[in-house]
């Protein structure tokens, strides 16, 4: 009797988790937005997380490799237009160096296509596996459709390794230059 309720305990928590994403993606657009304060440390750990993040992800995608064709060419391009977006992101930031700091709010069109396109991704994710759930050897087809999956992964880190990294230029040039 308790080995039945399992699967209903799985399809709950994917119900779920299907219910709370785009709460999470609204609730991602409306910290992405926000003027917040550049603190050294956690800029400096935001860097090293997003460096090993990216580690871990081409680590992934090169054993992804195995069944996903040019994994790792897709989370490449994708981590080279992510990185094209950090700069462009830092230069769309508005910056503002007072006496208590610096602080900086992110440009909320670029943090708003970011989301969109990360939602859209898992959307076209979730489509195809909808789509293909008849077929005999679709989980087999679906994993060998998923590259784009890398891209979209490799563009976000890829930003966000760049932004860290000319956030962390901006706030050393403003701490020995002053406010």
């Amino acid at each position: 009797m308790q080995l039945l309720l399992i699967p209903l305990v799985v399809v709950a928590l994917v119900l779920l988790w299907a219910l709370l994403l785009p709460l999470a993606l609204i609730q991602r657009y409306r910290y992405g937005k926000s003027r917040r304060r550049a603190i050294g440390w956690a800029i400096a750990l935001n860097l090293f997380a997003s460096f090993v993040s990216l580690l871990l992800f081409f680590f992934s995608a090169w054993i992804a490799g195995h069944w996903i064709a040019n994994a790792t060419v897709y989370a490449a391009v994708g981590l080279c237009l992510g990185l094209a977006l950090g700069v462009v992101g830092l230069a769309l930031t508005r910056f503002e160096a007072e006496p208590g700091g610096l602080y900086y709010t992110p440009n909320r069109w670029l943090v708003l296509g970011l989301t969109l396109v990360v939602a859209a991704r898992l959307g076209f994710g979730l489509w195809q596996a909808l789509h293909l759930s008849g077929q005999h050897d679709a989980r087999d087809v679906w994993l060998s459709r998923q590259g784009g999956l890398l891209a979209v992964g490799g563009m976000v880190l890829g930003h966000y390794l760049s932004y860290a990294w000319g956030l962390r230029r901006r706030y050393r040039r403003t701490a020995r230059s002053g406010p």
